[in-house]
Protein backbone atom coordinates (compact mmCIF):
# COMPACT_ATOMS: atom_id res chain seq x y z
CA UNK A 1 0.00 0.00 0.00
CA UNK A 2 2.69 2.51 0.46
CA UNK A 3 4.60 2.12 -2.78
CA UNK A 4 1.35 2.43 -4.36
CA UNK A 5 0.34 5.45 -2.77
CA UNK A 6 3.65 6.99 -2.70
CA UNK A 7 3.91 6.44 -6.88
CA UNK A 8 0.31 7.70 -7.16
CA UNK A 9 0.88 10.70 -4.76
CA UNK A 10 4.14 11.55 -7.24
CA UNK A 11 1.79 11.04 -10.81
CA UNK A 12 -0.58 13.15 -9.22
CA UNK A 13 2.50 16.09 -9.03
CA UNK A 14 2.23 16.63 -5.08
CA UNK A 15 5.34 18.30 -4.02
CA UNK A 16 7.82 15.93 -3.02
CA UNK A 17 8.04 16.70 0.34
CA UNK A 18 4.30 16.09 1.08
CA UNK A 19 4.88 12.97 -0.86
CA UNK A 20 7.42 11.87 1.95
CA UNK A 21 5.56 12.73 4.55
CA UNK A 22 2.27 11.49 3.30
CA UNK A 23 4.42 8.27 2.59
CA UNK A 24 5.14 7.65 5.72
CA UNK A 25 2.02 8.00 7.22
CA UNK A 26 0.81 5.44 5.15
CA UNK A 27 3.70 2.80 6.21
CA UNK A 28 2.60 3.58 9.62
CA UNK A 29 -0.92 3.04 8.80
CA UNK A 30 -0.27 -0.14 6.78
CA UNK A 31 1.87 -1.82 9.72
CA UNK A 32 -0.55 -1.18 12.33
CA UNK A 33 1.88 0.80 15.30
CA UNK A 34 0.18 3.74 15.78
CA UNK A 35 2.20 4.27 18.72
CA UNK A 36 4.64 5.75 15.98
CA UNK A 37 2.33 8.39 15.20
CA UNK A 38 3.59 9.93 18.93
CA UNK A 39 7.30 10.21 17.32
CA UNK A 40 5.67 11.84 14.05
CA UNK A 41 6.65 15.43 15.42
CA UNK A 42 9.61 14.92 16.82
CA UNK A 43 11.08 13.28 13.88
CA UNK A 44 9.98 16.31 11.34
CA UNK A 45 11.25 19.01 13.60
CA UNK A 46 14.49 17.00 15.03
CA UNK A 47 15.67 16.52 11.45
CA UNK A 48 16.11 20.48 11.41
CA UNK A 49 18.16 20.03 14.47
CA UNK A 50 21.75 20.38 12.76
CA UNK A 51 24.31 22.88 13.06
CA UNK A 52 25.09 22.50 9.34
CA UNK A 53 21.59 23.45 8.14
CA UNK A 54 22.79 26.82 8.40
CA UNK A 55 25.00 27.35 5.59
CA UNK A 56 21.80 26.62 3.54
CA UNK A 57 20.43 30.00 4.16
CA UNK A 58 23.40 31.83 3.63
CA UNK A 59 24.73 29.99 0.32
CA UNK A 60 21.49 31.02 -0.89
CA UNK A 61 22.07 34.77 0.76
CA UNK A 62 25.29 35.29 -0.86
CA UNK A 63 23.85 34.51 -4.24
CA UNK A 64 21.52 37.01 -3.99
CA UNK A 65 23.33 39.29 -2.97
CA UNK A 66 25.66 38.27 -6.03
CA UNK A 67 22.99 38.63 -8.19
CA UNK A 68 22.17 41.97 -7.15
CA UNK A 69 25.55 43.39 -6.76
CA UNK A 70 26.56 42.33 -10.60
CA UNK A 71 29.45 40.60 -10.38
CA UNK A 72 28.44 37.80 -12.96
CA UNK A 73 28.94 40.44 -15.41
CA UNK A 74 32.73 41.05 -14.31
CA UNK A 75 33.35 37.27 -13.76
CA UNK A 76 32.28 37.18 -17.36
CA UNK A 77 34.49 39.75 -18.71
CA UNK A 78 37.55 38.12 -16.37
CA UNK A 79 36.89 34.87 -17.97
CA UNK A 80 37.61 36.79 -21.11
CA UNK A 81 41.03 37.84 -20.27
CA UNK A 82 42.09 34.08 -20.04
CA UNK A 83 40.11 32.41 -22.89
CA UNK A 84 38.52 35.13 -25.39
CA UNK A 85 41.18 34.50 -27.99
CA UNK A 86 40.96 30.61 -28.35
CA UNK A 87 38.59 29.25 -31.37
CA UNK A 88 35.19 28.32 -29.39
CA UNK A 89 36.51 31.78 -27.57
CA UNK A 90 32.61 32.89 -25.95
CA UNK A 91 31.91 29.33 -25.47
CA UNK A 92 34.94 28.59 -23.45
CA UNK A 93 34.13 32.12 -21.48
CA UNK A 94 31.33 30.64 -20.85
CA UNK A 95 32.26 27.46 -18.96
CA UNK A 96 35.41 29.35 -17.00
CA UNK A 97 32.52 32.36 -15.97
CA UNK A 98 30.72 29.62 -14.81
CA UNK A 99 33.08 28.11 -12.79
CA UNK A 100 33.62 31.10 -11.24
CA UNK A 101 30.18 31.66 -10.71
CA UNK A 102 29.24 28.08 -9.07
CA UNK A 103 32.43 28.59 -6.34
CA UNK A 104 29.90 31.57 -5.07
CA UNK A 105 26.38 30.55 -6.31
CA UNK A 106 26.03 26.72 -5.71
CA UNK A 107 22.72 26.47 -7.09
CA UNK A 108 22.32 24.74 -10.66
CA UNK A 109 18.78 26.10 -11.71
CA UNK A 110 19.23 29.47 -10.42
CA UNK A 111 22.87 29.83 -12.20
CA UNK A 112 21.91 28.36 -15.66
CA UNK A 113 18.88 30.73 -15.50
CA UNK A 114 21.28 33.55 -14.90
CA UNK A 115 24.07 32.87 -17.50
CA UNK A 116 21.63 32.49 -19.99
CA UNK A 117 20.63 35.71 -19.64
CA UNK A 118 24.14 36.54 -20.00
CA UNK A 119 26.11 33.89 -22.59
CA UNK A 120 23.27 32.99 -25.06
CA UNK A 121 22.34 36.37 -26.73
CA UNK A 122 25.99 37.36 -27.04
CA UNK A 123 26.98 34.00 -28.32
CA UNK A 124 24.07 34.01 -30.69
CA UNK A 125 25.55 37.60 -31.60
CA UNK A 126 29.10 36.33 -32.74
CA UNK A 127 27.57 33.43 -34.88
CA UNK A 128 26.99 30.39 -32.56
CA UNK A 129 23.56 28.67 -33.27
CA UNK A 130 21.25 29.24 -30.37
CA UNK A 131 20.45 25.57 -29.31
CA UNK A 132 24.20 25.07 -28.40
CA UNK A 133 25.01 27.94 -26.88
CA UNK A 134 22.30 26.75 -24.51
CA UNK A 135 23.65 23.36 -24.31
CA UNK A 136 26.56 24.73 -23.20
CA UNK A 137 25.21 27.43 -20.85
CA UNK A 138 23.29 24.81 -18.88
CA UNK A 139 25.69 21.79 -19.08
CA UNK A 140 28.14 25.07 -16.98
CA UNK A 141 25.27 25.87 -14.79
CA UNK A 142 25.72 21.45 -13.78
CA UNK A 143 29.17 22.88 -11.96
CA UNK A 144 27.04 24.79 -9.49
CA UNK A 145 26.41 22.32 -7.31
CA UNK A 146 29.40 20.62 -7.20
CA UNK A 147 31.97 23.04 -7.00
CA UNK A 148 31.72 24.29 -3.24
CA UNK A 149 29.94 26.08 -1.95
CA UNK A 150 27.45 23.80 -2.33
CA UNK A 151 23.85 22.88 -1.28
CA UNK A 152 23.30 19.55 -2.51
CA UNK A 153 26.48 18.26 -0.69
CA UNK A 154 25.18 20.14 2.55
CA UNK A 155 21.79 18.11 2.43
CA UNK A 156 23.56 15.37 1.50
CA UNK A 157 26.29 15.59 4.82
CA UNK A 158 23.17 16.00 6.81
CA UNK A 159 21.41 12.75 5.47
CA UNK A 160 24.33 10.73 5.89
CA UNK A 161 25.79 12.60 9.16
CA UNK A 162 29.03 13.28 7.93
CA UNK A 163 31.25 16.38 8.13
CA UNK A 164 29.82 18.99 5.95
CA UNK A 165 33.42 20.56 5.23
CA UNK A 166 34.84 16.78 4.42
CA UNK A 167 31.69 16.84 1.76
CA UNK A 168 32.48 20.10 0.31
CA UNK A 169 36.51 19.42 -0.25
CA UNK A 170 35.30 15.87 -1.91
CA UNK A 171 33.82 18.20 -4.25
CA UNK A 172 36.45 20.12 -5.42
CA UNK A 173 38.41 17.74 -7.82
CA UNK A 174 35.23 16.09 -9.64
CA UNK A 175 34.58 19.60 -10.21
CA UNK A 176 37.36 20.38 -11.69
CA UNK A 177 37.51 17.47 -13.75
CA UNK A 178 33.81 18.23 -15.41
CA UNK A 179 35.10 21.73 -16.03
CA UNK A 180 38.02 20.61 -17.85
CA UNK A 181 36.43 18.07 -19.71
CA UNK A 182 33.79 20.48 -20.74
CA UNK A 183 36.51 22.63 -22.03
CA UNK A 184 37.93 19.85 -24.02
CA UNK A 185 34.32 19.00 -25.78
CA UNK A 186 33.94 22.74 -26.70
CA UNK A 187 37.15 22.78 -28.21
CA UNK A 188 36.71 19.66 -30.27
CA UNK A 189 33.36 20.86 -31.05
CA UNK A 190 34.93 23.89 -31.75
CA UNK A 191 37.17 22.35 -34.33
CA UNK A 192 34.68 19.93 -36.00
CA UNK A 193 32.01 23.18 -36.47
CA UNK A 194 34.23 25.78 -37.01
CA UNK A 195 32.75 28.16 -33.81
CA UNK A 196 33.92 31.09 -34.12
CA UNK A 197 37.36 32.57 -32.60
CA UNK A 198 37.19 35.06 -30.32
CA UNK A 199 38.69 38.58 -29.95
CA UNK A 200 41.96 39.22 -28.60
CA UNK A 201 41.17 41.81 -25.64
CA UNK A 202 43.37 45.15 -25.92
CA UNK A 203 45.85 45.55 -22.74
CA UNK A 204 43.66 48.59 -21.70
CA UNK A 205 40.72 46.40 -21.46
CA UNK A 206 42.24 43.35 -19.49
CA UNK A 207 43.39 45.99 -16.85
CA UNK A 208 40.24 47.11 -16.68
CA UNK A 209 38.62 43.81 -16.55
CA UNK A 210 41.24 42.66 -13.80
CA UNK A 211 40.59 46.12 -11.84
CA UNK A 212 37.04 45.37 -11.58
CA UNK A 213 36.77 41.52 -10.94
CA UNK A 214 39.26 40.52 -8.81
CA UNK A 215 38.02 41.84 -5.71
CA UNK A 216 34.81 39.37 -6.94
CA UNK A 217 36.94 36.41 -6.76
CA UNK A 218 37.21 37.46 -2.32
CA UNK A 219 34.13 35.70 -2.20
CA UNK A 220 35.02 31.85 -3.25
CA UNK A 221 38.50 32.70 -1.60
CA UNK A 222 37.25 33.21 1.17
CA UNK A 223 35.11 31.00 1.51
CA UNK A 224 36.97 28.26 0.36
CA UNK A 225 39.67 29.43 2.30
CA UNK A 226 37.92 29.20 6.01
CA UNK A 227 36.97 25.62 5.39
CA UNK A 228 40.16 24.48 3.78
CA UNK A 229 42.41 25.88 6.10
CA UNK A 230 39.97 24.89 9.16
CA UNK A 231 40.08 28.40 10.39
CA UNK A 232 36.14 28.07 10.49
CA UNK A 233 33.40 25.84 9.64
CA UNK A 234 31.10 25.88 6.41
CA UNK A 235 28.45 27.90 8.26
CA UNK A 236 30.88 30.53 9.45
CA UNK A 237 32.65 30.88 5.99
CA UNK A 238 29.56 31.11 4.17
CA UNK A 239 28.27 33.90 7.15
CA UNK A 240 31.44 35.30 6.19
CA UNK A 241 31.13 35.29 2.36
CA UNK A 242 27.89 37.02 3.10
CA UNK A 243 29.27 40.12 4.34
CA UNK A 244 31.70 40.30 2.03
CA UNK A 245 28.99 39.98 -1.08
CA UNK A 246 27.10 42.70 1.06
CA UNK A 247 30.46 45.05 1.32
CA UNK A 248 31.31 44.65 -2.65
CA UNK A 249 27.44 44.97 -3.47
CA UNK A 250 27.34 48.59 -1.38
CA UNK A 251 30.83 49.85 -1.43
CA UNK A 252 32.86 48.29 -4.47
CA UNK A 253 30.12 47.94 -8.00
CA UNK A 254 27.44 50.36 -5.87
CA UNK A 255 24.72 47.88 -7.71
CA UNK A 256 23.34 47.31 -4.14
CA UNK A 257 21.07 49.32 -2.21
CA UNK A 258 20.05 48.89 1.42
CA UNK A 259 16.18 49.43 0.34
CA UNK A 260 16.97 45.96 -1.92
CA UNK A 261 17.69 43.82 1.29
CA UNK A 262 14.07 43.41 2.17
CA UNK A 263 13.45 41.58 -1.33
CA UNK A 264 16.30 39.88 -1.13
CA UNK A 265 15.73 38.39 2.28
CA UNK A 266 12.67 37.29 1.74
CA UNK A 267 13.47 35.70 -1.38
CA UNK A 268 16.16 33.85 0.75
CA UNK A 269 13.67 32.86 3.26
CA UNK A 270 11.25 31.63 0.62
CA UNK A 271 13.93 29.50 -0.90
CA UNK A 272 15.24 28.03 2.68
CA UNK A 273 12.13 26.97 3.39
CA UNK A 274 11.47 25.17 0.55
CA UNK A 275 15.05 23.15 0.98
CA UNK A 276 14.71 22.73 4.56
CA UNK A 277 10.58 21.35 4.48
CA UNK A 278 12.74 18.41 1.86
CA UNK A 279 15.11 17.89 4.57
CA UNK A 280 12.49 17.44 7.51
CA UNK A 281 10.39 14.80 5.15
CA UNK A 282 13.06 12.92 4.45
CA UNK A 283 13.50 12.41 8.26
CA UNK A 284 10.48 10.89 8.48
CA UNK A 285 10.67 9.11 5.58
CA UNK A 286 14.58 7.74 6.53
CA UNK A 287 12.93 6.55 10.44
CA UNK A 288 10.19 4.58 8.77
CA UNK A 289 12.46 2.75 5.87
CA UNK A 290 14.69 1.61 8.60
CA UNK A 291 12.04 0.89 11.16
CA UNK A 292 10.63 -1.25 8.21
CA UNK A 293 14.08 -2.78 7.34
CA UNK A 294 13.62 -1.88 4.24
CA UNK A 295 17.50 -1.21 3.46
CA UNK A 296 18.51 -4.60 4.67
CA UNK A 297 15.70 -6.22 2.11
CA UNK A 298 17.26 -3.89 -0.75
CA UNK A 299 20.83 -5.12 0.21
CA UNK A 300 20.24 -8.45 -0.55
CA UNK A 301 19.12 -7.78 -4.13
CA UNK A 302 22.05 -5.88 -4.69
CA UNK A 303 23.95 -8.45 -3.78
CA UNK A 304 22.27 -11.18 -6.15
CA UNK A 305 23.66 -8.62 -9.07
CA UNK A 306 26.38 -6.47 -8.02
CA UNK A 307 29.72 -8.27 -6.59
CA UNK A 308 32.14 -5.73 -5.76
CA UNK A 309 32.18 -2.08 -4.54
CA UNK A 310 32.99 -1.06 -7.96
CA UNK A 311 30.05 -3.44 -9.78
CA UNK A 312 27.75 -1.52 -7.11
CA UNK A 313 28.77 2.03 -7.80
CA UNK A 314 28.33 1.32 -11.68
CA UNK A 315 24.75 0.07 -10.43
CA UNK A 316 24.27 3.15 -8.68
CA UNK A 317 25.03 5.06 -11.83
CA UNK A 318 22.45 3.63 -13.48
CA UNK A 319 19.69 4.08 -11.27
CA UNK A 320 20.12 6.98 -10.30
CA UNK A 321 20.96 8.46 -13.88
CA UNK A 322 16.70 7.00 -14.39
CA UNK A 323 15.87 8.65 -10.84
CA UNK A 324 17.24 11.91 -11.85
CA UNK A 325 15.75 12.09 -15.11
CA UNK A 326 11.65 12.57 -13.19
CA UNK A 327 13.06 14.19 -9.79
CA UNK A 328 15.29 16.36 -9.02
CA UNK A 329 18.71 16.72 -7.64
CA UNK A 330 17.57 17.44 -3.50
CA UNK A 331 14.50 15.49 -3.34
CA UNK A 332 16.02 11.98 -5.16
CA UNK A 333 19.16 12.27 -3.11
CA UNK A 334 16.22 12.55 0.03
CA UNK A 335 14.71 9.20 -1.42
CA UNK A 336 17.57 7.45 -1.94
CA UNK A 337 19.85 7.80 0.53
CA UNK A 338 18.31 6.16 3.59
CA UNK A 339 17.90 3.47 1.32
CA UNK A 340 21.34 2.80 -0.63
CA UNK A 341 23.85 4.52 1.80
CA UNK A 342 23.67 1.96 4.48
CA UNK A 343 24.41 -0.32 1.52
CA UNK A 344 27.18 1.43 0.28
CA UNK A 345 28.97 1.19 3.75
CA UNK A 346 27.96 -1.82 5.69
CA UNK A 347 27.72 -4.06 3.14
CA UNK A 348 30.72 -2.99 0.28
CA UNK A 349 32.89 -1.00 2.42
CA UNK A 350 32.54 2.17 0.61
CA UNK A 351 33.58 5.77 1.69
CA UNK A 352 30.47 7.56 2.46
CA UNK A 353 32.01 10.96 1.02
CA UNK A 354 32.79 9.04 -2.16
CA UNK A 355 29.34 7.65 -2.60
CA UNK A 356 28.11 11.24 -2.22
CA UNK A 357 30.02 12.79 -4.73
CA UNK A 358 28.70 10.19 -7.20
CA UNK A 359 25.01 10.35 -6.22
CA UNK A 360 24.84 13.76 -5.60
CA UNK A 361 26.53 14.31 -9.49
CA UNK A 362 24.61 11.74 -10.86
CA UNK A 363 21.34 13.25 -9.81
CA UNK A 364 22.30 16.75 -10.59
CA UNK A 365 22.40 15.40 -13.96
CA UNK A 366 19.13 14.66 -14.61
CA UNK A 367 18.67 18.84 -14.10
CA UNK A 368 19.51 18.34 -17.90
CA UNK A 369 17.81 15.14 -18.82
CA UNK A 370 14.36 14.60 -20.00
CA UNK A 371 11.37 14.04 -19.38
CA UNK A 372 11.44 16.23 -16.65
CA UNK A 373 15.17 17.92 -16.68
CA UNK A 374 14.58 21.12 -14.82
CA UNK A 375 17.45 23.39 -15.11
CA UNK A 376 16.64 22.15 -19.16
CA UNK A 377 13.53 23.79 -19.70
CA UNK A 378 14.78 26.63 -17.32
CA UNK A 379 17.58 27.41 -20.28
CA UNK A 380 15.42 26.88 -23.07
CA UNK A 381 12.60 28.60 -21.38
CA UNK A 382 15.29 31.83 -20.97
CA UNK A 383 16.64 31.73 -24.44
CA UNK A 384 13.30 30.47 -26.14
CA UNK A 385 14.65 27.01 -27.51
CA UNK A 386 12.94 23.75 -27.37
CA UNK A 387 14.13 21.53 -24.63
CA UNK A 388 14.36 18.45 -26.89
CA UNK A 389 16.49 20.39 -29.13
CA UNK A 390 18.96 21.72 -26.34
CA UNK A 391 19.51 18.21 -25.48
CA UNK A 392 20.43 16.76 -28.78
CA UNK A 393 22.71 19.16 -30.07
CA UNK A 394 24.29 19.06 -26.27
CA UNK A 395 24.88 15.36 -26.53
CA UNK A 396 28.68 15.19 -26.28
CA UNK A 397 28.06 16.78 -23.04
CA UNK A 398 25.69 14.66 -21.65
CA UNK A 399 27.67 11.71 -22.71
CA UNK A 400 31.06 13.19 -21.58
CA UNK A 401 29.52 13.74 -18.00
CA UNK A 402 28.62 10.33 -17.92
CA UNK A 403 32.14 9.23 -18.52
CA UNK A 404 33.45 11.51 -15.94
CA UNK A 405 30.63 10.00 -13.61
CA UNK A 406 32.06 6.51 -14.19
CA UNK A 407 35.77 7.47 -13.59
CA UNK A 408 34.09 8.97 -10.40
CA UNK A 409 32.33 5.47 -9.53
CA UNK A 410 35.28 3.40 -9.80
CA UNK A 411 38.51 5.64 -9.18
CA UNK A 412 37.34 6.63 -4.94
CA UNK A 413 40.74 8.56 -4.80
CA UNK A 414 39.41 11.83 -7.42
CA UNK A 415 36.58 12.40 -4.92
CA UNK A 416 39.11 12.03 -1.39
CA UNK A 417 42.40 13.09 -2.86
CA UNK A 418 42.20 16.15 -1.01
CA UNK A 419 41.02 14.86 2.42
Amino acid sequence: MTAAGFVLLLLLGVPIGLVLCLAAVLFIVETGNPLLFDSYAMRLFGSLDNFGLLAIPLFILIGELMNGAGITTRLVRLASIFVGAFRGGLAHINLLANMMVASILGSATAQIAMMSQIMVPEMQRAGYDRAMATGITAYGGLLGPIIPPSIVFVVYAVLAQVAVRDMLIAGIVPGLLLGGLFMGTVAALGWRHGFPRGEVPAPGARGTALRQALPMLAIPLVIIGTILGGFGSPTEAAAIGALVALGLGLFHTRSLRLADLPAILLRTGVNTALVLFLVAAAGVFSWVLIYGQIPQMVAVSVQAVAGTPAGFMLLVLALLLVVGTVIDGIPGLIMVVPILLPIATGVYGIDPLHFGVVASITLILGLLSPPVGIGLYVAASVSGVSPLRVFTVALPFFAVACAALVLLAVFPWLSLALL
